[in-house]
């Protein structure tokens, strides 16, 4: 099964977010490597370096590890253990990948809880409250006042200080910024879990991993060698 088998736009609408998640994540990689060159160049030709520039790098990888999740989901290219999977019958099988589906769905619900719950306090927002499961908002200390450690705060968000701030001016970006990242990248998983599980149950997707991608791989080139030869 092709890592790509799980997902084909059949819309405009669906071919421009597939474009628009590829290129964002390409954005990111790409950042990411570019702020890494000017560094290694500010400092090993120049003496200096962008003293924000780990940082940066640090946060965009989080991002882009959150989006890649995601997109992976969406795309069924994660990798996974069939072993099981491979020695059952169909009607077995389609049973254990449901189950799996099941299980995934809500993994990915605590992690979105845990993921807000983390965040909620920098944005000046409310916890949820509830071990496992939300049951409510729970006042919580507001965190909208810490920083980054290195990263500038730009001008044009100046705009923002009176409101999370009380008016108070940031000297670094507010950490509630990077962070959101977090109950967004994983709310978008579980999003693309929900639609994965729906493909397999409509029969449109057998499991929620890529299977033997490399061992087909390697036995089509060997087929096509064996038709050359």
């Amino acid at each position: 099964m092709s890592g790509h088998s799980g997902y084909h736009p059949k819309t405009k609408l669906g071919h421009f977010v597939n474009e628009l998640e590829e290129t964002f994540i390409a954005l990111l990689l790409g950042m990411m490597t570019l702020v890494t060159f000017i560094n290694v160049v500010l400092r090993y030709v120049f003496d200096t370096a962008l003293i924000w520039g780990l940082e940066l790098t640090l946060v965009l990888f989080a991002w882009l590890v959150l989006f890649g999740i995601s997109y992976g989901f969406k795309i069924t290219a994660h990798l996974g253990v069939d072993a099981i999977l491979n020695i059952v019958s169909s009607p077995a099988k389609r049973v254990l990948v449901l189950i799996s589906a099941v299980v995934c769905v809500v993994y990915a619900g605590l992690l979105l809880k845990g993921a807000w719950d983390y965040w909620a306090p920098f944005a000046g927002l409310d916890a949820t409250t509830g071990r496992w499961f939300p049951t409510g908002f729970a006042n919580s200390r507001d965190q909208a006042w810490y920083e980054t450690e290195q990263l500038p705060f730009p001008e044009w968000l100046r705009f923002i200080e009176p409101l999370m701030n009380e008016g108070e001016a940031y000297e670094k970006l507010p950490r509630f910024i990077p962070y959101a990242i977090l109950p967004f990248g994983v709310a978008l998983i579980l999003f693309r879990i929900v639609q994965a599980s729906l493909r397999i149950v409509k029969g449109d997707q057998d499991s929620l991993i890529v299977s033997h991608e490399a061992e087909d791989a390697v036995e089509e080139a060997a087929q096509k060698n064996r038709e050359d030869i």
